[in-house]
């Protein structure tokens, strides 16, 4: 049985479309979710839907029994709040005996500066101290992180931050989450360490740029202090840790925190990850 946590997720979610694709029977996959409801429909394929909430962790270990395979997607949230949940999850996992957890990290989670990073040390470091046999799969970023609201950019002929000339070596959330259910459909995966990036690293500025290119509009990449664009993200209506992660990861991303580039994704999946100009057509065309 493989177990799949945060399913009505997009990663989650894409992740277990990728599980059946790869021809995991839909009974040998289960999900567990915050609300069972939204998962009617993956319910209704035949895939088992069981209640976890990160909150709560008596549901947990239920959730899990039986898991001989775990694909444990981050929680999102204050930094403080996701590392509680995070332990939680790697305490119920010890109790169900699960067999192999796959754990979404970030990018050189040991060494990466950007704040966000801390949550994934402190996980990684859970797994390792309750012995649970482990897969690390550190993902850079999906570049929907920043198509998701390009349209609204284009709109405005500008796309703002903190992020200077710095490079992110992106893939599309899809790549990662095909990658996820690879290793999960693998043999002989506990232990390894996943450096997983897109091909190519590319700037803001060249982010710009293309969606200039696919919509025909003109389209700027404006550079701003820290501060300054931390009150534009405020001003909107941003949550404050939002913002102070946000504003973080720019300042960090500069000074080359999610520049480089390796081979692991392109590797895992047998294929080139989807290039930037693919995603931004999809989110500008979509």
């Amino acid at each position: 049985m493989i177990v799949v946590t945060g399913a009505t997720g997009p990663f989650g979610r894409l992740a277990v479309e990728h599980l059946l694709d790869r021809g995991v029977p839909a009974a040998e996959i289960a999900v567990a979710v915050r609300d069972p409801a939204r998962a009617a429909g993956l319910a209704a394929r035949g895939v088992e839907v069981r209640t976890a909430d990160y909150d709560r962790p008596a549901t947990l270990a239920p959730a899990l029994a039986g898991a001989d395979k775990l694909l444990f997607v981050s929680a999102n949230g204050p930094d403080d709040l996701r590392i509680t949940q995070h332990r939680a999850v790697v305490t119920a996992a010890l109790e169900a005996n699960v067999g192999l957890v796959a754990y979404t990290s970030i990018a050189g989670a040991d060494t990466n500066p950007i704040g966000l990073a801390r949550v994934h040390r402190d996980t990684e470091a859970a797994l390792a101290a309750a012995g649970l046999p482990t897969v690390l799969l550190r993902n850079n970023w999906y570049t929907e992180n920043y198509t998701a609201t390009l349209a609204d950019a284009v709109a405005r002929g500008a796309i703002a931050g903190s992020a200077g000339d710095g490079r992110i070596a992106s893939a599309a959330r899809t790549d990662y989450a095909e990658a996820a259910a690879i290793v999960l459909t693998s043999d002989d995966q506990a232990g390894r360490v996943y450096e997983l990036t897109g091909d190519t690293a590319w700037s803001l500025a060249d982010l710009a740029a293309e969606a200039a290119r696919v919509s025909g509009t003109p389209v700027a990449y404006t550079d701003l202090p820290a501060e300054r664009y931390a009150q534009i993200l405020t001003g909107a209506g941003l949550p404050g840790f939002v913002v102070d992660m946000l504003v973080d990861a720019d300042v960090k991303i500069s000074q080359g925190a999610l520049a480089t580039v390796t081979g692991d994704l392109s590797a895992l999946l047998g294929r080139p990850t989807t290039p930037l100009a693919e995603t931004v057509a999809a989110a500008l065309r979509g």
